[in-house]
């Protein structure tokens, strides 16, 4: 089966993944680099499988099509639309999670 799902960034989840790797290079440069680098591959997992990941139960009234994973103690939330992943938002699963 061809995938035909492409990555989409929101502006908000580019600054999120710029923010993640900007705090994590203040102790690390490796770091931060190995944990944007798990981050993507777990992405592109979605691309080929878009609903490896649970369905995300902080969006409410969810038809499913949000989804969300844990990757180094970051929360990653995208949506599966018709031929399009969109990586909506990365937060620290320190932070309380929002209903959105």
């Amino acid at each position: 089966m061809v995938n035909t799902h492409n990555i989409v960034w929101t502006k908000r989840a580019q600054l999120h993944i710029r923010e993640v790797f900007d705090y994590i290079s203040l102790d690390s440069p490796n770091s931060a680099i190995r944990v944007i680098e798990d981050i993507t591959i777990a992405i592109r997992n979605a691309v080929e499988q878009p609903k490896i990941y649970a369905a995300d139960r902080f969006k409410l009234n969810n038809d499913g099509s949000y989804r969300s994973f844990e990757k180094h103690n970051y929360r990653i939330v995208y949506r599966v639309e018709k031929n399009v992943i969109r990586i909506l938002l990365i937060r620290h699963t320190s932070r309380m999670p929002h209903q959105y």
